[in-house]
């Protein structure tokens, strides 16, 4: 185990239940050792995880989570534009894994240059959100830059979509990657305070805000106002994400929760 997660005790505290990884983030060690990097996350603290792709949807990472009492409250499942059957599919085994969001993590950016675009999305989202109802699940939006970087008439893409969803799909919520709404020029904290109760989640991340993703790093240690923007949705789940470092990722997970857990937030 690294010094990092050492530090961070043995046995760990354990974390707020709203705070959880983004398993991408260590998908090195997960297609090395599924059961052995879920309990590297269970001695750090956490109790949730956002599983993403087809691991979710894996009786050995279901298995790995249980033995350790870590929840899956969100996942990271490409849906947009799949038929009713296989969203009844897909939404049925998140139900059977205890998942409550299922949250659709990446739509290109030639989607996103008008506002045709954006209806197009919004009514997808919409389809998924009525079939996912009917297995106790709500399906959700999660952002990159480009949809930030997209300007319609003055407003971001993103915003044109939170706004017609409110309008007309508002069972429909978000997942705000805060740090590439940062690399797409716009002020996170701003932007969540404009969202408001539309955001069930974020992704917290730190560094200097570049489309270079090794240039990710620890929470607390780049330059993002990272305490300032878990405030402004408190009641957002908290996820920790680094796309890639430059050093050991699952070093700077736990660096991160401390992070968290110092500032009085985890």
């Amino acid at each position: 185990m690294s010094t990092s997660a050492t530090s961070a005790g043995t046995p760990a505290a354990r974390a707020s239940s709203q705070v959880s990884v983004q398993l991408y983030t260590v998908r090195e060690a997960l297609a090395d050792d599924v059961a052995g990097t879920v309990a590297r996350l269970a001695e750090l603290g956490f109790t949730s995880v956002e599983p993403f792709g087809p691991l979710a949807l894996s009786d050995e990472l279901a298995a790995a989570l249980a033995a350790h009492d870590i929840s899956a409250p969100t996942m990271h499942q490409g849906f947009l534009g799949q038929d009713d059957d296989a969203l009844d599919a897909l939404f049925a085994a998140a139900a059977r894994r205890g998942t409550l969001t299922v949250v659709d993590p990446f739509t290109p950016p030639d989607r996103w240059t008008t506002r045709d675009d954006v209806e197009s999305v919004v009514a997808e989202l919409a389809a998924a959100a009525g079939v996912a109802a009917r297995h106790g699940v709500r399906v959700g939006y999660h952002n990159h830059a480009h949809e930030l970087e997209s300007d319609l008439d003055g407003t971001s893409a993103f915003e044109v979509l939170a706004q017609r969803l409110a309008e007309v799909a508002p069972e429909v919520v978000l997942e705000v990657d805060t740090y590439w709404v940062a690399v797409g020029g716009h002020d996170p904290l701003a932007l969540l305070q404009r969202l408001g109760d539309q955001v069930v989640a974020v992704h917290l991340k730190d560094g200097p805000a570049t489309a270079e993703v090794l240039d990710q790093v620890a929470l607390g240690r780049g330059t993002l106002p990272v305490t300032a923007i878990a405030a402004a949705a408190p009641h957002a789940l908290r996820v920790i994400e680094l796309d890639d470092s430059r050093g050991d990722r699952f070093t700077a997970v736990a660096d991160s929760l401390s992070f968290l857990r110092g500032e009085g937030l985890a």
